[in-house]
């Protein structure tokens, strides 16, 4: 993380649950599964305009938003474009994280936030202990991904036609 920020382990499964099963990451998963995946999450709080992650910083974790709200901000040629916001119970991180790639952009806390984090080494510790459970991970991480590139693909089909309306006009 940016800022070493202290994790806390999570106290509070029921809570935690309710977040983690509208999650399509965590989706499919048992009631043993969930609980074994709650072991290993920690709690992270940040204060408006905290940095979670630089663009370029190698991923640590996977975030979900359990409080407030994170926008990615990506800088091309010191411009900064924000890329979108992520609200409560959305996750964020998981690309880079299985992709072994930096951080394409920066996550900032717009407002006060908690996030429920999930690290790389806990995934990766998951694939020792419970197979199923880390192959169900990294499927619904795949399928996330692949939804996230496909909507890119179209936002950026979009503007290509644009662009292209307007050279034609």
């Amino acid at each position: 993380m940016a800022n070493n920020k202290k994790c806390e382990h999570l106290t509070e499964i029921e809570d935690v649950l309710s977040i983690l099963n509208k999650i399509s990451i965590f989706a499919g998963l048992n009631d043993e599964q969930l609980h074994s995946l709650f072991q290993l999450l920690e709690t992270i709080h940040y204060d408006a305009g905290e940095t979670i992650f630089e663009q370029g910083d190698h991923p640590s974790h996977i975030y979900v938003v359990r409080s407030g709200r994170i926008k990615l901000v990506a800088t091309q040629d010191d411009t900064p474009f924000e890329l979108v916001v992520f609200d409560q119970g959305q996750c964020f991180g998981e690309s880079s994280v299985i992709g072994i790639q930096p951080h394409a952009a920066t996550a900032i806390a717009v407002e006060e936030t908690e996030l429920i984090a999930l690290s790389r080494q806990a995934l990766l510790s998951i694939y020792e202990t419970d197979l199923a459970l880390f192959s169900t991970l990294i499927m619904n991480i795949a399928r996330e991904t692949c939804r996230r590139l496909r909507s890119s693909s179209e936002v950026l089909l979009h503007y290509v036609k644009k662009s292209n309306n307007n050279h034609n006009s």
